[in-house]
């Protein structure tokens, strides 16, 4: 079973753009997504609250979860040890899409320490700055309700000024919510981070010892 699992944070990315990732990513890899699963509790959350989580990934043995960034699980160190831990020993194979790395049960333990301290530097780096700053987020559009139509449509290489008079909305209002939105870019996989040679490597090598 593949699962993407998503939640957003007013911090790091909203979940209309780790969807779009995700989705953008399963395409290009021929990927089939079972169930998507959108976390709205806070980042302040610890993960013995989180018992919906929690419980919703002990019901399946095992499965692929697609994960746009390491933060999506927990910006709470212990909390994401844990969760590597469990998902892990229930033989999940987790694919982060950012950091363009897949870990299962067989991978190098090394690379699943660089993935948690990379969290801990970005994390210790987000400490010493302004703290309330959300990031960016795009707001909601009439169109939204039509976003899977529309990038069937771009798949099916209709024109804009077709979609338009399917959808009975304005050309130029489409127009702009197809860009403003990257739906080209969703539709045809090219959202997905470039993938660097030796990423797994990239991400060991960023682990900081004390001085």
């Amino acid at each position: 079973m593949v699962v993407s699992y998503i939640r957003p944070d007013k911090h790091f990315d909203t979940a209309h753009d780790q969807q779009q990732v995700i989705n953008s990513y399963a395409r290009s890899k021929n990927i089939v997504i079972d169930d998507e699963f959108i976390d709205q509790t806070s980042q302040n959350r610890r993960l013995i609250d989180r018992t919906h989580v929690t419980s919703y990934f002990q019901s399946k043995p095992s499965g692929t979860l697609l994960i746009y960034d390491v933060w999506v699980l927990s910006t709470n160190i212990e909390d994401l040890t844990q969760m590597f831990s469990c998902l892990l020993k229930n033989k999940f194979n987790v694919h982060f899409i950012k950091q363009s790395v897949i870990i299962s049960h067989q991978s190098s333990v090394m690379l699943v320490l660089g993935l948690i301290d990379q969290l801990r530097q970005h994390m210790q780096n987000e400490s010493k700055k302004v703290i309330g700053r959300p990031k960016g987020s795009k707001s909601s559009s009439k169109f939204d309700q039509h976003i899977d139509e529309i990038i069937a449509y771009i798949r099916e290489k209709k024109s804009v000024s077709e979609m338009a008079r399917l959808l009975n909305v304005s050309r130029s209002s489409l127009k702009d919510y197809i860009g403003s939105r990257e739906l080209k870019q969703v539709a045809f996989g090219s959202l997905t981070p470039e993938i660097p040679e030796n990423a797994e490597e990239q991400i060991i090598n960023t682990i900081v010892c004390p001085s």
